[in-house]
């Protein structure tokens, strides 16, 4: 099995504790999953995309291993912005 470089390893502990934050909190796996599913096709090239993310997802997570917080929020474009 290859190893995982440091970036990697990042993002996959950010991950664990994205899905152990949740548990106890529903509705949340499902966005969580959706989302990282979605950036995963970012190239490991990327590095500075990824920095960013990691840094976005560790305060998302923050604010999700709040005890009041009850949803989440989603900003969606619609086609006047795009």
């Amino acid at each position: 099995m290859a190893r995982h470089s440091k970036l990697q390893l990042q993002v996959l502990s950010l991950y664990r504790s994205f899905l152990r934050a949740a548990e106890d909190k529903p509705g949340f796996l499902p966005r969580i999953r959706a989302e990282f599913r979605k950036h995963a096709q970012i190239p490991r090239a990327d590095v500075m995309h990824i920095e960013y993310l990691l840094r976005r997802g560790q305060r998302q997570l923050e604010q999700l291993r709040d005890v009041h917080t009850k949803q989440m929020g989603v900003f969606i474009k619609t086609k006047r912005e795009e």
